[in-house]
């Protein structure tokens, strides 16, 4: 009976590895929303990281949250870092391209409770007062990743705050 138990664990984890090295080496999500305003403003507000606490999702999770500003007050070169609870863990993001009002790049740092290195895209199309937000994540999928990613999805997993934000940048952009 106990040989049989070890069989069956050893055989379900030879098929989770297995499939494990099936999946992609890279993950990629994104959410759009369409907003009533200037594309010059729905940039300010993502190019600037001192306004990231009027719309990110994660900002509202840890009231003690930690906040280091470096580098350029926006654009690039800005690094904004931060520490908190779990929810939000400790990490670091610097924008490295700004091309007003069309696109902004941003790379990624996780710290805690886990490392990742990923890059941030928001790229923002319209005129006038209509404005397309698409805010995109992308990056490698190591080994443990793409195990995880056989239980749970970066999507199902981050997606809901994506659409969060976007909903609180509409928001706030359209005041």
């Amino acid at each position: 009976m106990l040989l049989t138990i070890v069989g069956l664990i050893v055989f379900f984890g030879v098929v989770v590895l297995v499939a494990a090295v099936g999946r992609p080496d890279s993950f990629r999500l994104q959410r759009s929303t369409t907003v009533k305003a200037p594309p010059e403003k729905v940039f300010a507000l993502i190019n600037d990281f001192h306004l990231w606490a009027s719309w990110s999702p994660w900002e509202k999770l840890d009231p003690m949250l930690q906040r280091t500003y470096s580098g350029p007050g926006s654009g690039k070169g800005s690094v904004y870092e931060w520490e908190g609870n779990p929810q939000v863990g400790k990490g670091r993001m610097e924008i490295l391209e700004a091309s007003a009002p069309l696109r902004i790049l941003i790379k990624l740092d996780f710290l805690k409770p886990f490392k990742a290195h990923n890059s941030t895209e928001f790229t923002i199309g319209g005129q006038d007062n209509s404005t397309t937000v698409t805010w995109a994540m992308y990056g490698p999928q190591a080994f443990p990743a793409k195990v995880m990613s056989l239980f749970m999805s970066m999507d199902g997993m981050v997606g809901k705050d994506f659409e969060k934000g976007l909903a609180s940048l509409k928001v706030v952009a359209e005041k």
